[in-house]
């Protein structure tokens, strides 16, 4: 797939709230996720290296949700490798009050898959 044609996949699949489908079908094996450094005072990894690590620490947030509201992506804009979208959620984490969270994600494509995440918020 092209990165566009990646980018049209992650944002169709966002838009239905399946992150395993996304991590399984669009990931590369050795896919690294960066977080943001304020993610480490939340209790989460900066830097995860390989789709297993990062599928589980997906898994473990996404256990944190006691409801997911909406969850939006915006339209993604593609530029050579690499392609960008917002993510909007309207989500209540458990024993916590509801919130809206927005970060941008910046994805890197290379022979059809996303090998390297970047989250900014």
């Amino acid at each position: 797939m092209t990165t566009q044609e990646v980018a049209a996949r992650y944002k169709e699949l966002a838009s239905q709230w399946k992150p395993g489908e996304i991590q399984d079908t669009l990931y590369d094996e050795n896919v690294v996720c960066q977080e943001p450094e304020k993610a480490a005072a939340m209790g989460f990894a900066v830097i995860t290296n390989g789709l297993e690590a990062v599928k589980a620490k997906g898994n473990g947030r996404r256990a944190t949700i006691e409801t997911m509201h909406s969850y939006t992506c915006s339209e993604p804009i593609v530029a050579g490798e690499f392609f960008s979208v917002v993510l909007k959620q309207d989500v209540t984490f458990k024993d916590k009050p509801r919130i809206t969270l927005e970060e941008i994600g910046i994805f890197h494509v290379k022979n059809g898959k996303i090998i390297k995440e970047q989250f900014f918020y």
